[in-house]
């Protein structure tokens, strides 16, 4: 569903991303975790068409993301680190608006909204201005108005912070719903926890360049091995998707 060959991103001298190779299945939850500064926003923003890369390609659904950018664009949503909505709107607004842009059925859209909504305990909050809402309460909005078009591909970075625990759980537990109805989730986030308790597959980028990708099993097995190979013996313990992280990004 998404696919990168070689994609490279310079500012001025400065390499953000460095012939990225990666390759995203239908219905997965992939989690592509790295320090601040790695180039995890730079990739969303050239994968999402916000950014033009200064070489190499990204396909999503087949789609080239800068030669058919209006097809691609019409099967993703986008959710940043920090949303920019309409305050002058309300929630319920934003998302009807959001929706006739997507040509989703009227009364599909306050269905399902309805039903978001309360999942996400935004209903009393729903007719109020979006000026008024917290941040979290601002994302909760913005990721409702993603799923109101059943995207086949969502990016969200850092879709859980500024969230409480019941709405980060709710969260994880709609995005779950929605991969195994066949959405892509492309998600960075700088809690581990979270992507090890929610992702498919995970991928590590530390200065521009994708250092590791795999589930946490294959991650844990190639550590072993290393381990095993530096130090002739078995390690003590199975590592953590934070040990193995703190480890692969500590000299670079």
């Amino acid at each position: 569903m998404i696919e990168t060959s070689n994609l490279t991103k310079y500012f001025g001298k400065l390499c953000a991303v460095d012939s990225l190779v990666l390759s995203v299945k239908a219905g997965e939850i992939f989690g592509f975790l790295g320090p601040n500064g790695a180039g995890k926003t730079t990739t969303i923003n050239m994968l999402t068409g916000l950014l033009s890369p200064t070489s190499g390609s990204a396909k999503l659904g087949g789609f080239d993301i800068k030669t058919q950018s209006l097809e691609a664009k019409a099967i993703l949503g986008l959710m940043p680190d920090t949303p920019q909505l309409y305050e002058a709107l309300t929630g319920r607004q934003f998302v009807r608006m959001i929706a006739d842009l997507y040509e989703v059925p009227p009364q599909q859209t306050e269905d399902e909204m309805n039903i978001l909504l309360k999942q996400l305990e935004l209903v009393d909050a729903a007719d109020d201005q979006i000026k008024g809402y917290s941040y979290g309460m601002q994302k909760k909005i913005l990721l409702i108005s993603l799923l109101i078009h059943h995207p086949k591909i969502l990016f969200l970075d850092e879709p859980t912070s500024g969230l409480d625990p019941r709405s980060a759980r709710t969260v994880r537990e709609i995005l779950r719903q929605r991969c195994d109805e066949g959405c892509t989730v492309f998600m960075t986030t700088h809690i581990l926890e979270i992507a090890e308790r929610i992702c498919d597959r995970v991928g590590i980028i530390s200065k521009g360049k994708l250092i590791a990708v795999g589930t946490l099993s294959e991650l844990q097995q190639k550590k072993r091995e290393q381990t095993t190979l530096i130090h002739d013996e078995s390690p003590e313990h199975t590592q953590s998707l934070e040990d193995i992280f703190l480890d692969l990004t500590a000299d670079l």
